[in-house]
């Protein structure tokens, strides 16, 4: 079982603040900038909440990296590591390609992290925190490379590739 980190996620206050900080500190991106990302459903540890969350990806190596941002109030896998209103903000999860995201999930329940989100996109999309907190200091996100995934983080490359300075920020939408 080789399962090779994809992307590297911090949590911020600011995604698009983030992005350009890295962007100037370490050449990565461009970022493409998802505003208020639709789901429709979020289960955290199994109560089904609601979360709002906004999204910087880009690329930095071989690897994606993400910004993540809540912009709701409420308990949620983001505020289990970064209490709402602590300002701190940091490394949040790695995120792997699973065949299964269920069947990972209850794998990983089975050695001890418990699932702290389980969320499904409106596209039927589905993504998963596995608490890995104790073991690894961050979560780990599962998904199943979808080809509307695997086109997203080749796009996310491809443009990194043939970026020859400009705009670091596009905005884009998942719908």
């Amino acid at each position: 079982m080789n399962r090779p980190i994809r992307q590297v996620a911090y949590f911020c206050a600011d995604v698009r603040k983030a992005a350009l900080a890295h962007h100037a500190a370490f050449g990565s991106g461009p970022y493409f900038v998802a505003d208020n990302i639709p789901l429709r459903s979020a289960l955290h540890r199994g109560v089904e909440r609601p979360l709002d969350h906004t999204s910087a990806y880009g690329q930095w190596g071989e690897v994606m990296i993400e910004f993540v941002q809540q912009n709701n109030p409420g308990p949620s896998a983001f505020h289990d590591l970064y209490p709402e209103g602590s300002g701190r903000w940091g490394l949040h999860h790695v995120a792997l390609f699973v065949d299964d995201v269920d069947a990972e999930c209850a794998r990983l329940g089975a050695l001890g992290f418990a699932t702290a989100l389980r969320a499904e996109m409106s596209d039927g999309f589905v993504f998963a925190f596995a608490d890995t907190v104790s073991a690894y200091g961050h979560m780990t996100e599962l998904y199943a490379p979808a080809p509307v995934l695997t086109g997203f983080y080749d796009m996310v490359a491809q443009a990194a590739k043939a970026y020859a300075g400009g705009d670091v920020i596009t905005t884009i939408s998942f719908s």
